[in-house]
């Protein structure tokens, strides 16, 4: 936005925008606002359209300026523009770099509150002073072009210009996250079934631009203080209030604070990647951006006294992860940006957002140097993309003050975390609003906490609640306990035949400082019980599932399993898991008793402590035997074994939103780190064997912007001792039809068996990077997903199952033929190929099995596998 216009009317005009409002006209009434247009006495609404007079398609970033002022705005994605203008004769001018400018006079008597122009512009060469820019129709190029030699001084000086520079930085800052449900419809309003609601309605706010109405639902506002240290860097900001409406314990308020967040991220435009939307764009200020950005000298203009380019750019390829928009570059000798309006392309392939506008702007500070003092972030979402379809409406907007730099800081400031939250944050009443707030909200602002409140209060809301979280989550709450999951009621496996299971957890309102959790199963065939037992204690004085947990849980458990899976957000009996391609037949009755304490903390290091007795009876078609030193074969009954566990796990910046009995985490770029150590311990609780083992793990996403990203894990552990193979390490099989990124989805149960291995899993994601370049493909939004895995390991000699080593057999089929095996000199490898995105939400892949193409039952040819994820 223009340092010649105020704030306050910026942000009361952000209160009058109507979410309700097609994502055009909302986008350029935020840029209408960006240029920092005042209004006085009676206004009249300039709306339309800019296309292409020769092909009719819309001209995006269109300049559209009132004539002789510095009133203006640019078209949006749709070619769309809003101007409010005062009565009078008016000259208004569209023009954009390769068309012809179009002016147009018009009277605006002030009777009119709302006036249609469209202008069509004609392509064509056009000079600007010395330099010629080349019209759409001609091949775009970097030699020669000052567009690029330009851009290309900002990427030398952009060091010296970014706020890095400074050797130390302080200032307050407030944020404020709104959403509106936009474009409520007249119909919306009428539904029967909104009826106990009607009073929500009293809180719409109609856009005089627009004339499109918004209900505001959410807001989230918080108030910090944040320090810099050049040498050594180091920064810290310090929460010291926290405000938002919230659904209470319905859902994790914190959860989708963290997640908001993730969407709208701190952008700063110097970034070569800048993260947005859970996404990376390959920003337009990287070494690499003249390889896929254009640019263009579009004119230049003055701000607060400096001289400046306006420079236009866009993406070569307009569905790359790229920002198209204009930026303002001082022509003072440092190239810095003064200001910054971008967006990205309606052809990008991102799913559920209609459109996206950030404006920034930097000054002076202290008269050393430039700061940021104007930040929005509007996002509009639709599940459809449909440009006038109802949907949400998010803007961001940060304001800065009492700005020091150059100023040492006190090091005790950097203490703790980078990012930390005071106790009180939370708790602070009005009258410390009163004061923090940069500028006190509006009464539609004000009245968002107090709808949201009595919504929550609504009968039919909890009914409704209730609902969906039975049917999102499978838990149903009766009082303090809720029954559930109800994906695990009913399946089927070949030992047990159909299986019925019901349990259930104890809520919140039964005690916040312990847990109980519990189930019962039964097998029709097998005709066996099973359950589960566990109680929790929460060692903080927040519940037992609220981050960071310090608790210490007891449980048993009766239990049939396949060896060597153990899945992370889903049961094994889950209904939809029970169709297995394969034998699945060779399973374990497992007796466990534990007790597992475990503390996190919010720097990312995690302790876990357990001490584990389980017992292991075969199931099915597995059996447990040995060699005998005559080399006879005897039955063995069970495998015990009595495990001290220790394990570290360091997570830095980790953030993710918590479920009913998962978390769902939110990727990053920093990595995540697991040390394991287990002893077992001979004669403790009956335990039979010594022996020890060690694993570690490493997981980090690698962003390759502007070709996607790349996941990769490496794992690796080795077992000390001689013990039986149900005491190995059982590798991670899957014969699902799912996709399971940290399993082997081409490998049979229990196929292979490794006293040390190592392993890698990479996945590389393209995010539509080739897809989006082939006609008529592009327009479906796929993405390509290609996988390799490998993994390494085998048996010493004294864990070789022989007549010598008095070990237990490795498992057979019914004829005597091995099932299980050791990896040899080779790799175990499979590779896939897949397209994501499929209906926003489906993943399919191909998977194809390398190597141990001659092991019985092993996969030949080729596989299909699917995944479900949602993903912007």
């Amino acid at each position: 936005m223009d340092d010649n216009y105020p704030e306050s009317s910026v942000l009361r005009v952000h209160r009058s925008l109507s979410a309700a409002s097609n994502l055009t006209w909302l986008v350029y009434f935020i840029l209408l606002f960006a240029t920092g247009f005042q209004s006085f006495g009676q206004k009249t609404i300039l709306r339309g359209k800019v296309v292409n007079a020769r092909t009719n398609e819309v001209v995006e970033f269109a300049n559209v300026l009132l004539v002789g002022t510095t009133l203006g705005t640019q078209s949006d994605l749709n070619g769309a523009y809003a101007l409010e203008l005062s009565p009078g004769t008016v000259t208004i001018k569209a023009s954009f770099v390769g068309y012809a400018a179009e002016s147009r006079t018009l009277l605006i008597d002030g009777t009119q509150k709302v006036i249609t122009l469209n202008f069509r512009l004609q392509p064509q060469q056009k000079n600007l002073s010395e330099v010629t820019v080349r019209g759409k129709r001609e091949r775009y190029r970097n030699k020669d072009n000052p567009a690029v030699a330009l851009i290309e001084k900002v990427i030398g000086h952009k060091q010296q210009n970014r706020k890095e520079s400074f050797s130390f930085y302080q200032y307050n800052k407030y944020e404020k996250i709104e959403f509106d449900l936009s474009n409520i419809s007249e119909k919306f309003r009428n539904r029967r079934s909104l009826k106990k609601f009607d009073f929500v309605f009293n809180y719409l706010d109609t856009s005089q631009v627009t004339g499109k109405v918004n209900l505001p639902i959410y807001l989230k506002e918080s108030v910090s203080n944040v320090f810099y240290s050049h040498n050594p860097e180091r920064k810290k900001e310090f929460v010291e209030g926290e405000k938002m409406t919230g659904l209470g314990n319905y859902v994790d308020n914190n959860g989708i604070k963290v997640y908001l967040e993730t969407l709208y991220q701190d952008v700063n435009v110097y970034d070569n990647n800048i993260s947005l939307l859970a996404q990376q764009f390959l920003g337009p200020t990287a070494p690499l951006a003249p390889q896929f950005y254009k640019y263009v000298i579009i004119d230049s203009t003055t701000l607060n006294g400096t001289r400046c380019v306006n420079l236009g750019f866009s993406p070569r390829n307009k569905t790359d992860l790229l920002f198209q928009g204009t930026m303002a570059i001082a022509l003072d000798s440092s190239y810095a940006i003064r200001k910054v309006i971008m967006g990205f392309s309606k052809d990008i392939n991102v799913n559920f957002v209609t459109d996206m506008r950030l404006a920034q702007e930097y000054n002076f500070v202290q008269d050393q140097g430039l700061m940021l003092t104007k930040d929005e972030l509007a996002i509009e979402f639709n599940l459809l993309k449909k440009e006038n379809g109802m949907g949400l409406f998010g803007q961001r907007s940060v304001s800065y003050r009492n700005y020091v730099v150059n100023q040492p800081i006190d090091p005790k400031r950097f203490s703790g975390l980078s990012n930390d939250v005071s106790k009180d944050a939370l708790t602070h009443d009005d009258s410390f609003w009163a004061q923090a707030r940069h500028e006190p909200l509006s009464s539609k602002e004000q009245g968002i906490y107090a709808m949201v409140d009595s919504v929550r209060k609504v009968p039919l809301f909890q009914k409704f609640m209730n609902t969906a979280l039975f049917l999102l989550e499978g838990y149903k709450s009766v009082g303090p306990f809720e029954i559930g999951p109800v994906s695990t009621f009913y399946s089927f496996n070949p030992v047990e035949g159909f299986r019925l299971r019901l349990g259930g957890r104890t809520t919140t309102t039964f005690s916040d400082r312990m847990a109980f959790e519990t189930y019962g199963a039964y097998g029709f065939r097998d005709k066996r019980f099973k359950y589960f037992a566990a109680a929790t204690f929460s060692l903080t004085d927040h519940n037992t599932y609220t981050y960071p947990i310090k608790h210490i849980q007891v449980s048993v458990q009766n239990e049939l399993k396949i060896p060597g899976q153990e899945l992370q957000f889903v049961q094994e009996d889950n209904f939809l898991l029970s169709f297995k391609r394969g034998p699945n037949n060779r399973r374990t009755y497992n007796q466990v008793m534990q007790v597992d304490y475990l503390n996190e903390s919010k720097s990312g290091l995690a302790l876990n402590l357990n001490v584990k007795r389980i017992e292991q009876t075969p199931a099915g078609a597995l059996t447990f035997d040995q060699y005998t030193p005559e080399g006879a074969i005897t039955p063995i009954p069970n495998v015990i074994s009595t495990e001290l566990t220790a394990g570290l796990r360091y997570a830095p910046h980790e953030q993710f939103y918590q479920g009913k009995n998962y978390r769902v985490p939110i990727v990053n770029k920093y990595p995540i780190i697991q040390l394991r150590y287990t002893a077992g311990i001979k004669n403790l609780l009956g335990g039979q064997y010594t022996f020890q083992r060690l694993m570690a793990y490493a997981n980090k996403r690698f962003y390759v912007t502007p070709i996607g990203y790349t996941d990769v894990t490496l794992e690796g552990g080795q077992t000390f001792g001689q013990v039986p193979f149900p005491l190995l390490t059982i590798h991670r099989a899957n014969q699902t039809y799912a996709y399971q990124p940290e399993s082997y989805n081409m490998m049979n149960f229990l196929e292979f068996v490794s006293d040390h291995y190592g392993a890698i899993f990479v996945d590389h994601y393209f995010n539509g990077f080739i897809f989006n370049k082939i006609p008529l493909i592009k327009k479906l939004r796929l993405r390509e997903v290609i996988t390799f895995k490998s993994l390494w390991g085998g048996l010493r000699p004294e864990n070789r199952p022989g007549p010598d080593t008095n070990l237990m057999r490795l498992p057979t089929n019914e004829t005597g033929e091995p099932v299980s095996f050791a990896l040899g000199s080779k790799p175990y490898m499979e590779a896939s190929v897949g397209i994501a995105n499929i209906f926003k939400i489906l993943r399919v892949d191909l998977v194809k099995r390398l190597t141990y193409l001659e092991n019985p039952l092993a996969p030949q040819g080729y596989g299909v596998r699917f995944r479900m994820k949602f993903d912007f």
